[in-house]
């Protein structure tokens, strides 16, 4: 299977994680209509999906970043500037935002096989609630933990145990799924196996691959595999 990583066995897994932007949910388009919402408030030129997508699981400043290119790194207004994109997204939260394909499926799978699943991810509970609850697929998910959940957010591995402990699994018999950097090195240093949702918001293939995550998915029916 493309993307599969036959160094490590295969074992059954008591619980699955995901992260939420790019691995569970596209959200990209929602996160980008802010970010032109505040371009063109500021008169400056909106841009397409190809500028915000690689920035959609970097939040706010990375999105402002790419949205403002140059100007951004001396920009008087950052912290104004971010305020406003998130009352703009948070307005909109769930417009065109929905599971990757696949995700509903593995979800309902992981249900019948009486597996566990939640969501840990480092964007702020106010966002994640509301967004969370708009996504008709995601209504069992058993532990949810934000980035401000705990006083520390991922890279650290803390929320992900937080969220084995809300699970009441072992972290050893965990999976996490994300689609950034922060998300294996987390996954890790927490003692769990990881898997890179390449079909996520990844910079590259290649840079994705680096990581060495456990396991590289094209697809969330690659999870199949590991249930």
């Amino acid at each position: 299977m493309a993307g599969f990583n036959t160094a490590t066995p295969a074992i059954d897994y008591d619980a699955f994680i995901f992260d939420l932007d790019g691995t569970l949910l596209d959200t990209a388009d929602d996160l980008g209509a802010a970010l032109n919402y505040v371009l063109a408030d500021h008169n400056q030129p909106s841009v397409t999906a190809d500028i915000y997508r690689p920035a959609a699981s970097n939040g706010a400043m990375a999105l402002l970043a790419a949205g403002f290119g140059q100007q951004w790194h001396d920009h008087p207004n950052q912290a104004d500037l971010r305020q406003q994109l998130l009352t703009a997204y948070a307005d909109n939260i769930a417009t065109h935002s929905q599971c990757f394909t696949g995700i509903a499926q593995l979800l309902i799978v992981l249900d019948q096989q009486q597996i566990k699943w939640g969501i840990m991810t480092n964007k702020p509970e106010f966002l994640t609630i509301p967004l969370v609850a708009a996504i008709a697929e995601l209504k069992d998910a058993q532990a949810i933990v934000s980035g401000d959940t705990l006083d520390i957010a991922k890279p650290s591995p803390l929320p992900l145990l937080h969220t084995a402990q809300l699970l009441d699994v072992d972290p050893s018999r965990c999976l996490y799924i994300g689609d950034a950097q922060r998300d294996i090195i987390a996954a890790k240093a927490a003692n769990m196996h990881s898997a890179a949702a390449l079909w996520g918001y990844i910079p590259s293939e290649a840079e994705a691959l680096s990581w060495q995550a456990d396991f590289n998915w094209q697809s969330p029916i690659d999870a199949f595999n590991h249930i």
